[in-house]
């Protein structure tokens, strides 16, 4: 079980949002509160975020954007080939992480055993909090008009409240990105 995080992406009308929080623990300590374990990729067009080992899930994201550029920012396509890769490659198959990688259109789970999931629902979580955020993204999805952004944020928080490996210092990202008001 990947643990000290939790992750989740939310899908709801026409935006994706990838959140995570912020702590990082050791055994059962915690050593970092503020822990940036989402970001932006392709300038804003895909989010990704991991649970595990943080140099791991960079060499990754460095990874996954090669497959973008190849495949001219088709992040089905290039999440296959990346967890093929990953499942293949003898030095890439030690990495121990997993991805959560989403677009406008798309929530995919990314791991070394060479999964590529789907959800069947508009929401997916990893880490040790991800269940949790998963029910409560899943239950805020059916019954309120949240938006995706307070969903994700809403579920990261019962995580934090439940997980003690997961905190409420949440990093956010929407895609597509909110259009920034001209100056």
């Amino acid at each position: 079980m990947t643990r000290a995080t939790t992750i989740v992406a939310v899908r709801r009308d026409g935006k994706t949002v990838v959140a995570g929080d912020g702590q990082v623990s050791i055994d059962d300590t915690i050593v970092k509160a503020t822990a940036q374990k989402v970001r932006d990729i392709r300038g804003g067009d895909v989010v990704a975020g991991y649970a595990g080992a943080a140099a791991d899930a960079l060499a990754l994201f460095e990874r996954l954007e090669e497959k973008l550029d190849e495949y001219n920012g088709n992040l089905p396509r290039a999440a296959l080939e990346l967890a093929k890769q990953w499942r293949t490659d003898r030095v890439l198959r030690q990495l121990e992480a997993l991805l959560l990688v989403a677009d406008e259109a798309h929530i995919l789970l990314i791991s070394g055993n060479g999964d590529l999931i789907v959800p069947d629902d508009d929401v997916m979580a990893i880490g040790s909090g991800g269940n949790y955020a998963t029910a409560a993204a899943k239950a805020l999805l059916r019954n309120t008009e949240m938006s995706a952004r307070e969903i994700a944020e809403a579920s990261l928080r019962i995580a934090g409240e439940i997980c003690v490996f997961t905190n409420d210092r949440i990093t956010l990202y929407e895609v597509p990105p909110p259009e920034k008001p001209d100056d």
